[in-house]
């Protein structure tokens, strides 16, 4: 059966709602927007006709005057919207003597001046000192005050930039924007036309701090300026004012009448922004990347002209696989880098063109030919020349084994286009791109150090070539008549090749070998 609530059941459920607390909702949303019009109404300001729900021109007159002060300010701030600008400006503003001549050290272009004329491990040192002197400058102390420097300077361009001219425009359409030489015709209008604007400019007047001394900020100005934007005599009026709508909450309880809202509030949140650690941090990163970068540019420089000695070009390649090529593929994708491909391509050209060639020929006289007055004196020479032609079969096979259908590089090849979306196809290509730099690095230590084993005993060698009566090899003259270049000269130009290229290989392997 179908049931029916009569008017006598709603008497009583309203009548135990009322007992009980469960109050009809619309009915007490209205009493307490009975209860905002009357404190409303205690306040005596006549920006609001309640019964009309209508703004009254004496609201626009006070946004006028408003507008009026913060209008020079306006054209300040709208020219310099980025906010990093104002970030700079407070900080250069807040820097002592001291650290404005520190700062000026760290630019780029300054390192780069100093670069030419200091040599660059003292330079570095140099500009590490600096820095570290430059940090310990600012203090908790000092941060703080920076910090709330640049707040007061938000606050200050909130206030400022805010849209009056859309505001007023609604009370006078004639009303002409930043124009004050004729007096505006207010009228009064409804009161939901500005319900936003309000509500922006509540939360603006609340994020200005209270009890702050803004002289600093004045001073930044005039001293950066040349003028305030707002003089201190009006902006503290004006500070006054906003004082006294926060503390009568008059535009607060204006909105909840407007919206029919009475519950409408807002949350104050004015956190302080720290601008002080990311200008350090840039500070310390263009140092540091400058720095790097020059000794990138002078390895490369140093290594260019090595190059050009020993192989009469800057452009050596020899492998097929572990190559710069292949290695910015992997970094283009960020899974990886062929840390060594540069110097292992150098030294396997040089295994190629020098150790079975120039130092062949020299090691074929000394070691196969040559009588030593011990054997134990050949050996080192011995055992280092074969280990380079093992490590020149060794690069080889390995360099085979990175190709496409190779051990090592089909696996990477299987695995690439799955590293976009696959931590652990990333992560095996990492681990075979690092075994890979460790064995690379591996010949390259090994190489190096079998080619100074072998320029020391050659140098012995030369030595040993001129002396009257000779102590390491006693058939010189013998030598003479087998070898096609003179013995003397082949040594040193032997020594003269290993010595440039071990310099060329120091500047690889310097840093990546502690």
């Amino acid at each position: 059966m179908e049931q029916k609530t009569t008017s006598g059941g709603n008497f009583f459920i309203n009548l135990f709602a009322a007992l009980f607390g469960n109050k009809n909702p619309e009915a007490e949303k209205k009493r307490q927007l009975r209860i905002i019009s009357k404190d409303l109404s205690k306040t005596h300001t006549r920006y609001y006709k309640i019964n009309s729900d209508e703004a009254l021109p004496a609201l626009a007159k006070f946004f006028y005057e408003l507008y009026k002060a913060a209008a020079p300010a306006q054209a300040l701030f709208q020219n310099a919207e980025n906010e990093n600008i104002f970030k700079n400006f407070v900080i250069n503003y807040s820097l002592n003597e001291k650290q404005h001549q520190l700062t000026e050290d760290f630019s780029e272009g300054s390192i780069r001046a100093k670069a030419k004329t200091v040599p660059l491990n003292e330079l570095s040192s140099k500009m590490k000192q600096d820095l570290d002197l430059f940090l310990g400058e600012f203090d908790a102390d000092s941060i703080n005050k920076i910090n709330n420097l640049y707040s007061n300077l938000l606050a200050f361009k909130k206030f400022c930039t805010f849209d009056y001219y859309f505001l007023l425009k609604k009370f006078d359409s004639s009303l002409r924007e930043r124009v004050f030489n004729t007096t505006p015709r207010f009228e009064k209008i409804n009161a939901e036309y500005i319900a936003e604007d309000l509500q922006d400019f509540v939360e603006i007047i609340y994020g200005i701090p209270e009890h702050e001394d803004w002289s600093t900020l004045m001073k930044l100005f005039r001293d950066a300026k040349g003028t305030e934007p707002i003089t201190a005599n009006v902006w503290n009026k004006i500070l006054a004012k906003l004082e006294n709508l926060k503390r009568t909450q008059v535009f607060e309880m204006m909105i909840q009448l407007i919206t029919k809202n009475p519950g409408w509030n807002f949350t104050v949140s004015n956190p302080v922004e720290n601008i002080i650690d990311p200008y350090l941090q840039k500070i310390t990163s263009i140092t540091e990347k400058t720095l790097k970068n020059l000794a990138a540019e002078e390895k490369n420089s140093k290594a260019g002209k090595l190059l050009m000695q020993i192989f009469g070009t800057n452009v050596v390649l020899r492998l097929a696989n572990y190559t710069e090529q292949n290695s910015v593929t992997l970094e283009t994708k960020g899974i990886g880098s062929y840390t060594f491909s540069q110097p292992l391509n150098y030294m396997k050209a040089f295994l190629i063109e020098f150790v079975k060639k120039d130092i062949r020929e020299y090691a074929d006289l000394v070691l196969i030919r040559g009588e030593w007055a011990t054997n134990a004196l050949s050996i080192p020479m011995s055992d280092a020349y074969n280990a380079l032609l093992e490590i020149s079969n060794q690069i080889t096979a390995f360099d085979e084994r990175l190709a496409e259908d190779g051990e090592i590089g089909s696996k990477i090849k299987t695995m690439m286009p799955r590293a976009g979306r696959d931590r652990e196809a990333r992560n095996i290509i990492n681990t075979l791109t690092n075994d890979a730099n460790d064995a690379a690095r591996d010949f390259l230590i090994r190489g190096t150090k079998n080619l100074v084993t072998i320029a020391k005993t050659v140098k012995s060698l030369i030595e040993d070539y001129s002396k009257k009566s000779p102590e390491l090899v006693i058939n010189w003259k013998e030598l003479d008549h087998f070898a096609e270049h003179p013995i003397k000269e082949l040594g040193i130009e032997v020594y003269k090749k290993i010595y440039l290229f071990t310099a060329l290989m120091q500047t690889f392997l310097t840093k990546k070998t502690t």
